[in-house]
């Protein structure tokens, strides 16, 4: 995949930048001008954008599911993150390589969480979001494009094509994540192949760049898609191997490519290899644009487009197999047991521990700690699911009937809404039939 990203429109800034401003050579007023505020688009910006971009897969889910935040309140804190971050990218006056990138992983996560808002809180269908998010994105090009003349990122150097420029970033991310969940909806595919649906896309707007298509539409067309690419490297890394993943896991994916990104802003604060240069801009009246070539570059995406559409009508069409995950476990019996019955083909040891955490969680609940009693019920979802393959062989029947119990509690104690009186009642009821 590296090899057919990383160079997309990483050529010379005359070339960029002069397919950027295609039919516009407007100068740049003096007042209010700042030095670039955004990198060059070279090797390293690519690979960056990938790993933010599954850095906003992994963390999401991380804080999310397993610390039990809750999707709304996890939304909450990074929408304020998000806020600190653009403020503080928007007072800088030039491009400063730690600045910019925090700011773009923290768009990453509120991107994620917006559009898993709108799909698991909402129930809004992820057709519905994916079309809505590309109808305003459609939205904030044209309306950038009708006030500034111009989409190029060698022209960000003032406030409000700074402004458009987050914004459209914002918006590519949801609009990514949207359309990514959508497609291994509808198809099926595991994560580590849903990784090459995105990466040959990302092959041909190179192979279409280099053949002369409008350097504009061939980056934003690279930036949305690096986002699907980089949620599903992410998924395949941290998801179980019985998903066909390779079980890293959502913490530990989180930490390898949140140190990978530092290592390489480090790297770029010091060398500078991806600031623009000034001089650039000397350029912009003599470069000459191909409108031919544009077009029939603009043919060849649209024939690229319609044969990813048959393809993923023809993938959805198929019989598949869904992710192994909670849902998709056979239905708990229907038969209730009794304490003496739920327990008794399993070790006391065990049973202790479980019921010790559902102790724990039911006090915290009490003295009114939901934060501490959401953390810890945790510690049961995580000792269950590691018991299973020793617990369910001993008493199939009792263990899918403690597990329904146990999903019961879960559910109840990551509702948003919080619901007192369901989450004690889910608790006590697992209590007695652990004895």
């Amino acid at each position: 995949m590296a090899g057919s990203v990383v160079r997309l429109c990483s050529g010379s800034v005359q070339t960029m930048t002069g397919m950027v401003m295609s039919g516009a050579k407007r100068a740049q007023p003096a007042v209010g001008r700042m030095l670039n505020k955004v990198p060059e688009v070279t090797v390293w910006f690519w690979i960056i954008k990938i790993l933010c971009t599954t850095v906003g897969e992994s963390f999401a889910d991380w804080i999310n599911m397993t610390l039990g935040v809750g999707l709304r309140t996890t939304s909450l804190i990074f929408t304020v993150v998000l806020v600190g971050a653009l403020v503080w990218q928007l007072r800088t006056r030039q491009y400063t390589p730690p600045v910019y990138w925090l700011t773009v992983v923290v768009v990453s996560v509120t991107g994620t969480l917006y559009t898993d808002i709108l799909t698991d809180d909402l129930k809004v269908p992820l057709a519905v979001s994916t079309t809505v998010f590309a109808v305003v994105l459609a939205i904030v090009f044209g309306v950038w494009w009708k006030r500034e003349r111009t989409l190029s990122i060698h022209s960000i150097v003032t406030l409000p094509r700074e402004a458009f420029y987050w914004l459209a970033v914002l918006v590519t991310f949801a609009l990514g994540t949207a359309a990514g969940d959508w497609t291994l909806d509808a198809t099926g595919w595991g994560p580590g192949t849903s990784v090459l649906l995105p990466a040959g896309l990302i092959a041909t707007i190179l192979l279409g760049w280099r053949l002369g298509a409008n350097a504009v539409l061939s980056f934003w067309l690279a930036y949305i898609l690096t986002r699907p690419l980089g949620a599903n490297l992410g998924d395949w890394l941290a998801s179980p191997t019985a998903d066909q993943g390779l079980g890293v896991g959502t913490a530990m994916t989180s930490v390898i490519f949140l140190v990978a990104i530092l290592l390489t802003v480090v790297y770029l604060t010091g060398t500078r290899r991806d600031v623009i240069d000034g001089a650039a801009y000397s350029h912009l009246g003599s470069v000459t644009t191909r409108p031919g070539r544009e077009r029939a570059m603009l043919a060849y995406y649209a024939v690229v487009a319609a044969a990813t559409g048959v393809l993923l009508a023809w993938a959805a069409a198929q019989p598949h197999a869904q992710p192994a995950s909670e849902e998709d476990q056979p239905a708990a019996p229907t038969v209730h047991l009794t304490p003496n019955q739920a327990v008794a083909h399993f070790p006391p040891s065990e049973v202790a521990k479980f019921r010790t955490i559902a102790n724990d969680t039911l006090t915290m609940l009490r003295r009114g700690d939901q934060t501490g009693a959401t953390a810890r019920i945790k510690d049961l979802e995580t000792a269950w699911d590691d018991d299973q393959q020793t617990l369910q062989p001993l008493d199939d029947t009792a263990w899918h009937f403690l597990d329904s119990q146990i999903d019961d509690v879960l559910t109840a104690l990551r509702a948003s809404p919080a619901d007192p009186v369901a989450e004690k009642d889910a608790l006590t009821a697992l209590l007695t039939s652990l004895g």
